[in-house]
């Protein structure tokens, strides 16, 4: 291994880019004057503008990788960057989504009934009717937007608005799109206590540049958690739709959910039902039906609760293909992808009879961008 100066320091981490600007992290700098080498052990000092920047953690794993690699793997540089923050002054408080005029949760009583894939096909109908859409991805522990919307391999950047530093989403099919899932390792699991999760969501939401929307879907993790908590405090939310199957294990969980979003300490407005998994359909035989996981039990439960039921959503195969190739079905001329836009109907439908119950004060008029 060559002899290690500062300057050979510099040059390696040349080779890393902060995403939030796309300059390396030397031109940006980032790079403190205190680098220091005794033998093989290097350590140093990187500079953020704040401590809750999202890319922390990808760019001191970058800079320790570009060491290694452009320089020696003998280099001891793993765990030796110190992070450090800038001095500034406290920014006054911004109003979460300021210019979203709807936001509808999309949630579940458990895992495994397809909620992630009501929310993405939702938000894309609603895009396709002509409305200004968002979706966040919300499901801290699996996050799944990225790969239905085929962006996992895609770099989150930031750009600055009225002074504030925000990340900018990304755009497919019209809907502007942000998941925990772009922030870290998609091949390992989410470890984080209940607060972290809650915090790393606040700043998706509040860091970001959703810009003017009609429509701002959120896909919330299943349960019932602090998460969902985090959401109706931090949010004005418009209502949430309930997604379930038709087995009785899906309903007796979807009945808590819709508890749990009615009780007054909350007092969220259920805008409906989805009944997902309804009936298989072969793709070939559109008019066959058979009801594999029981019949019309979220039906009858909508029923019982007083609440909508704003779809029935078949069980076909192009679904499954249509999440994993990044493609929504609801894109496609298919039985399942009208299902899907008739469901974009329905919330549309729903949303508009909550607003007109509101005073006249806090009613919103949605203009299709």
């Amino acid at each position: 291994m060559e002899r290690l100066y500062p300057q050979l320091i510099l040059d390696a981490l040349k080779n890393v880019r902060y995403p939030g600007s796309g300059k390396n992290i030397v031109e940006a700098g980032m790079v403190e004057d205190d680098i220091r080498i005794d033998g093989k052990r290097v350590t140093l000092s990187l500079v953020f503008d704040r401590p809750t920047d999202p890319f922390i953690k990808s760019v001191v794993k970058a800079a320790e990788t570009a060491i290694n690699t452009y320089i020696s793997p003998e280099v001891e540089i793993k765990g030796n960057i110190s992070v450090k923050t800038k001095q500034v002054a406290p920014q006054p408080a911004v109003k979460p989504l300021a210019g979203v005029k709807n936001i509808i949760g999309v949630s579940s009583g458990k895992g495994g009934v397809g909620k992630s894939t009501v929310a993405s096909n939702l938000a894309v109908a609603l895009a396709a009717e002509g409305y200004r859409v968002g979706l966040l991805d919300a499901d801290i522990f699996g996050p799944s937007m990225p790969k239905m919307f085929g962006v996992e391999d895609e770099t989150l950047y930031m750009h600055k608005v009225d002074g504030r530093e925000l990340i900018i989403p990304l755009v497919r099919y019209g809907v502007k799109l942000l998941s925990i899932g772009f922030l870290v390792d998609k091949n390992k699991p989410v470890l984080w206590r209940g607060s972290m999760a809650s915090n790393a969501l606040k700043q998706l939401i509040t860091d970001a540049d959703w810009g003017e929307l009609d429509y701002f879907v959120i896909d919330m993790p299943p349960g019932t958690s602090d998460i969902h908590l985090t959401l109706v405090q931090t949010l004005g939310i418009t209502g949430v739709v309930i997604v379930s199957t038709p087995q009785e294990v899906a309903l007796a969980d979807a009945r808590k959910g819709v508890a749990m979003f009615t009780d007054p300490k909350v007092n969220v407005p259920v805008l409906g039902m989805v009944e997902n998994m309804a009936w298989f359909t072969p793709e070939q035989h559109p008019d066959e039906r058979y009801y594999i996981f029981g019949r019309e039990g979220a039906v009858k439960m909508a029923k019982e609760l007083g609440v909508k039921l704003l779809a029935q959503i078949p069980v076909v195969g192009s679904i499954c293909e249509g999440g994993d190739d990044g493609e929504p079905i609801a894109l496609k001329d298919t039985v399942a992808g009208e299902a899907f836009r008739h469901l974009g109907r329905e919330v549309i439908e729903a949303v508009d009879e909550r607003n007109a119950t509101l005073p006249e004060t806090v009613k919103v008029e949605l203009k299709k961008g």
